[in-house]
């Protein structure tokens, strides 16, 4: 095992995760309501956003892949780079998703005339195929929510050498963070041939 990098506060370690992921939420919650598309021209298509997450979400699977065939192979020192690294390209995904949002707004899946609510040919057009993405939509967005405070403290359990709730945290929030970085992917080539 790793020397601990970080000294353990658990209390102040507590509060500040909490507090970050309310922000974060709160700041994702709030700014999903803002619309600027039409309103800001920006000099490229604003679904490039959507793109970059989907690769960021790409390079988050292989990393968390990686991160655990590496701590399997006992190579701690690799896993903690390959987490920390799945943890940055995660704050870029959050920015992009952000920047996305706020710029395209909301994509409806099937809706081709650009008219709010689905026409009954948009409907026939799609079939089926909208109940699955939004059956993947309803478990994604809440599980991505839910996901970055117990991300943030197995980070943290790992940081401080306590490997002992590390692993009784990653067991539940591996998957979790797997599932929610794989079906990003699965959304954006779901929804992108319906972007404008």
């Amino acid at each position: 095992m790793l020397q601990p990098s970080m000294q353990k506060k658990d209390t102040k370690a507590k509060w500040h995760i909490t507090i970050f992921s309310i922000i974060v939420f709160a700041a994702v919650t709030v700014l999903g309501k803002y619309n600027l598309a039409g309103k800001v021209d920006l000099p490229f298509d604003v679904h490039v956003f959507a793109l970059i997450n989907a690769i960021i979400n790409s390079l988050v699977t292989v990393l968390l892949i990686a991160g655990l065939i590496s701590v399997k192979n006992k190579n701690y020192l690799l896993h903690k780079k390959i987490m920390l690294f799945a943890m940055a390209l995660s704050v870029l995904f959050l920015l992009s998703y952000i920047c996305h949002h706020l710029f395209a707004g909301e994509v409806i899946y099937g809706d081709t005339d650009g008219v709010k609510g689905l026409s009954d040919a948009e409907t026939a057009a799609v079939g089926s195929m909208r109940k699955v993405y939004l059956a993947i939509l309803i478990t994604h967005i809440p599980l991505a929510g839910l996901a970055l405070p117990f991300i943030l403290f197995a980070a943290y359990r790992a940081l401080t050498g306590d490997y002992e709730k590390h692993k009784k945290i990653v067991r539940i929030i591996y998957p979790v963070w797997l599932y929610v970085a794989i079906t990003g992917v699965i959304i954006y080539f779901m929804i992108s041939p319906y972007y404008e």
